[in-house]
């Protein structure tokens, strides 16, 4: 494929959907069994952690929280935590956080916060509606289970860019011209801008602060005011970097962290993109051989001959997109999205099969289906904000790259390794236009002074990679690192009683497991 000056790996830092994708289910929703009522705690006094808090964060560190019941619920409570809006001026105005806290049965052993990555993805919808789901049953039991919003991100302060309408544009729309021409290129350039600039109309000034240094000082603060003197955390995904960047800047304050599904803090954009199509990619062939063995296969023959026949029907509606009852059109990039989509958990897997059946058979609705989850849209409605705080998040936080020879060297690394997605893998770079310079920058976590941190790779994840598990684990001063046999996006609480029991030893019982264990 010919790359012209300033394409990128288009999916470059797509550490996507996390935690919830995993779950995929074609209703949207996870499932998961209903938690008995909770019966009050008496409370006890908080007393908030100012220890060496300078005296203009103070007023932050000090405030109570106000909980009351959750709304529709009595089995969680819900509060806000006001937070600066700038870490570095925090007399500059501030933002507020949206937490949520599922209380333990016993004395609790302390809070246990936790993310379910993206960036974007809401954490307290993973509590309320996947409480069973995030966290094992013992460490439900036990401590006070936290999930919060990042700044930016669903119930906290915001960004807002596209109504629904524009949302659809932006996600679903065919460019006119043919792909990977000049005028392809300046089509999709064109919506990349109205995005930026409708993100920057609509969110109240708070772009240039939306970044995982400022979430994981955020942490701290939520630390704090539940009056907890360590942090306790479980991260998924992209939450895997917000937690190592935490224990990088609070090493004496982070208490048992467990990086689930890790992301290498270390390699730029760039290589995170082409790592991840790799990934895809074998996530995408053990998947072929499991459609080839179930009978109800659209392919046919050996896994290499039905995934040719996967490229010649993304090719097919790539030139001739399937028309969905509700107006949309299927092209090549939203049946690739829906195929990632799925590729996240093995459970997703016959979902695939049928929506495939029926792509070949003219029928994009399931396709769709797994679209729309993947970007969080139901009956025509946005159920979050999260593509916006994913483009947010990522503008940010990873340097603009422009090495043409770079580029080129990853896209025939791609075009060799998965030849099946390499088609729809690059695009003209949609954080050019953002309003803001990136801040963030790409290099080794240590977290010196932090402690053992337990670090959860997974063989064949395909939005994770193994291999950045296991670089992460040896960056990280004490890393520990367990491996899950298997496929799919994350390791904890999938089934796999060595994962679960090394975990749940180190939160209940600080055991930390033997470096290296390996889990089949």
């Amino acid at each position: 494929m010919a790359i012209g000056h300033r394409r990128r790996i288009r999916r470059t830092a797509a550490i996507t959907a996390g935690l919830a994708a995993a779950a995929l289910a074609l209703s949207g929703c996870l499932q998961v069994m209903p938690q008995d009522e909770v019966t009050p705690r008496p409370e006890a006094a908080v007393v908030p952690d100012t220890e060496g808090v300078s005296a203009e964060l103070l007023p932050f560190y000090e405030q109570a929280l106000d909980w009351t019941a959750c709304e529709g619920t009595t089995e969680f409570e819900c509060a806000y935590v006001n937070a600066p809006l700038d870490w570095d001026n925090p007399g500059a105005g501030d933002i507020r956080l949206s937490i949520v806290r599922h209380l333990a049965a016993t004395t609790p052993l302390g809070s246990l916060l936790t993310n379910p990555g993206g960036p974007g993805s809401s954490g307290v919808d993973l509590i309320l509606d996947g409480l069973d789901y995030a966290v094992g049953a013992d460490l439900i039991e036990n401590y006070d289970v936290i999930g919060f919003d990042p700044r930016g991100v669903g119930g906290s302060t915001a960004v807002s860019c596209f109504d629904a309408a524009g949302m659809d544009a932006y996600l679903y729309d065919i460019p006119a011209a043919p792909r990977n021409t000049p005028e392809w290129d300046a089509e999709r350039t064109a919506l990349d801008q109205s995005f930026a600039d409708a993100c920057e109309a609509n969110s109240g000034g708070i772009l240039p602060f939306i970044t995982t240094v400022n979430s994981a000082r955020d942490m701290d603060l939520i630390r704090a005011v539940l009056g907890d003197t360590k942090l306790n955390y479980l991260g998924y995904s992209y939450g895997t970097f917000l937690g190592a960047s935490y224990a990088n800047l609070y090493p004496q304050k982070t208490g048992r962290l467990v990086l689930d599904g890790a992301v290498d803090p270390a390699i730029p954009g760039l290589e995170v993109g082409t790592t991840q199509a790799l990934g895809f990619e074998s996530a995408l062939r053990a998947y072929m051989q499991h459609c080839l063995d179930s009978g109800s296969c659209p392919f046919d023959g050996t896994v290499d001959e039905a995934m040719a026949e996967l490229g010649e029907l993304l090719a097919s509606v790539d030139q001739a997109p399937l028309k969905n009852d509700d107006g949309r059109y299927l092209g090549a990039d939203s049946l690739v999205t829906g195929i990632i989509a799925a590729l996240y958990s093995e459970e997703s897997w016959d979902y695939l099969t049928e929506a495939l059946n029926g792509t070949v058979r003219g029928d994009p609705r399931g396709a769709f289906a797994l679209a729309d989850f993947y970007n969080g849209r139901e009956d025509g409605v946005y159920l979050d904000n999260a593509s916006e705080a994913f483009r947010a998040y990522n503008c940010m936080d990873y340097p603009l790259e422009d090495d043409q020879a770079a580029e080129d060297a990853a896209m025939q690394k791609i075009a060799e390794g998965a030849p099946t997605i390499a088609p729809y893998w690059a695009g003209p770079e949609p954080c050019l236009g953002w309003p803001y310079p990136p801040t963030g920058a790409r290099g080794e976590i240590h977290a010196a002074g932090a402690g053992p941190i337990l670090v959860i790779g997974t063989t064949n994840d395909p939005a994770t990679p193994y291999e950045w598990a296991v670089s992460l684990a040896g960056q990280l001063e004490e890393g520990v690192l367990v491996t899950r046999v298997g496929e799919g996006h994350t390791g904890y609480n999938k089934g796999n009683s060595c994962v679960d029991d090394a975990i749940e030893a180190y939160f209940l019982d600080d055991v930390v497991p033997e470096d290296g264990l390996r889990c089949e």
